[in-house]
């Protein structure tokens, strides 16, 4: 049952292609209040969501549904300082991924890409 969903979308790998290149710039060039920490955090629900669908055929508001609960699990296990305690502070691309500062406004951030995503799914359909 679980191997018919297995599949490759060239269209969803080439924006994830394009949409990890797009995060890289911003970490790069960016350190900014704004497009850094925000723009970043839509992008990056859009990016998670893009790669699932690259690899798994499943309906596409059931897949921003899991991408939105998975970015927000991640921003709970912030909350809780998951890093420190786990003593991985000094490993800094694990805590880049990770993250390690709780941030509401992150969250809306998540939510937003989350409606981007399901907005143009549905336009798309």
């Amino acid at each position: 049952m679980f191997t018919n969903r297995l599949t490759f979308n060239r269209k969803y790998c080439y924006l994830t292609i394009l949409l990890f290149f797009i995060e890289v710039g911003i970490a790069v060039f960016f350190n900014d209040q704004f497009i850094r920490p925000f723009v970043g955090d839509v992008l990056v629900v859009m990016l998670i969501y893009c790669f699932v669908k690259t690899f798994w055929k499943i309906h596409p508001n059931i897949a921003a549904l899991a991408v939105l609960v998975f970015a927000c699990a991640i921003e709970g296990l912030q909350y809780l300082n998951l890093v420190d305690r786990l003593g991985l502070g000094q490993y800094r691309l694990l805590a880049i991924i990770l993250g390690t500062t709780f941030d509401w406004k992150d969250i809306l951030a998540y939510v937003i890409g989350t409606a981007i995503v399901v907005i143009s799914e549905n336009i798309a359909m």
